[in-house]
């Protein structure tokens, strides 16, 4: 009896190869993911944060909205971080409508504004003891109950402090809260698009005389009327110098998505009890009614 050789043991199958990072691919992959980005803010729409307080009572600093790119067509200032040169020339152009808020960039710097359009390309307008005079009519305003803005920290007015400018209208609710109660007017366009602004005191810009606007422009102010550098405001004062081209109008603002009032830390716990009740998707269309008899500028 013979004993059967022995099989010699199965060596075991050979490690897979490892296989590195293609960091090439994934470099490939993150610059598409940021050109679609920046496609996506260019011609789509584009978030933005509101630092100033010129739009207030409707927009307040720390709130977060979303700008549609495409209503007016677009131009030079469409691209995300305006690194196109600028010019005059529009790709499907549009006009805004009566009470539209805007977003545009002024003629000497590349930061954005945003304003309200209040007359369109062939009107002619003049601004007199704060009131509109729109193609010669009064553009009605009708007193509004005080609006009630809470004292904050974040309110700078022409870079400092609000405390000074809004000092008289401080005043403490039942509940404890610190509030300016400041003097407000509802204003109703032509084609009936209506919003409220504030208007506290006698300044410079109350009074602007008759100007025909250009073709292809159109001339924008803050709902914070004494508080704002608008198309009544000269250049050198931060202001758009008059009527703006509509190709530095760089799209419109829809809605809010939320709104921070400045409490909030890099520590995220205290992210939710900075949230401001209540704005967030706020339509930022103006609310449509019928126009009322004007009042002259003494009878406010």
């Amino acid at each position: 009896m013979t004993d059967e050789a022995a099989a010699p043991p199965e060596s075991p199958p050979p490690p897979p190869p490892e296989s590195g990072v293609d960091w090439w691919a994934e470099l490939r992959g993150l610059a598409a993911m940021l050109l679609a980005v920046v496609i996506f803010h260019s011609f789509i729409a584009k978030p933005f944060y509101i630092p100033s307080i010129s739009m207030m009572p409707n927009l307040l600093v720390g709130d977060r909205l979303v700008v549609s790119k495409y209503p007016y067509g677009w131009s030079w200032v469409s691209a995300s971080f305006h690194v196109l040169p600028r010019g005059e020339r529009r790709v499907l152009p549009g006009v805004p409508q009566y009470g539209d808020i805007v977003i545009a960039v002024p003629p000497d710097r590349d930061e954005d504004y945003i304003k309200r359009v209040i007359a369109l390309p062939g009107d002619r307008i003049a601004v007199i003891h704060g009131q509109i005079i729109l193609n010669g009519k009064l553009v009605p305003q009708e007193a509004e109950p005080p609006v009630q803005i809470p004292v904050d920290p974040q309110l700078s007015c022409d870079g400092a402090p609000c405390y000074d400018a809004f000092e008289r209208y401080r005043t403490r609710l039942t509940d404890g809260r610190e509030v300016y109660e400041l003097p407000a007017f509802r204003e109703t366009l032509p084609n009936g698009a209506s919003y409220v602004i504030v208007d506290h005191t006698d300044q410079p810009l109350d009074n602007y005389p008759e100007t025909l606007v250009p073709e292809g422009h159109v001339f924008l102010m803050g709902d914070n009327r004494d508080h704002s550098a608008d198309s009544r405001a000269p250049i050198e004062e931060k202001g758009l110098g008059g009527p703006v081209p509509l190709a530095n109008v760089g799209g419109r603002a829809e809605f809010l998505t939320f709104s921070l009032d400045g409490s909030e830390t890099l520590n995220p716990a205290t992210w939710w009890s900075s949230l401001r009740k209540g704005r967030a998707w706020t339509r930022l269309r103006p609310e449509i009614r019928r126009q009322p008899a004007a009042t002259s500028p003494q009878e406010r």
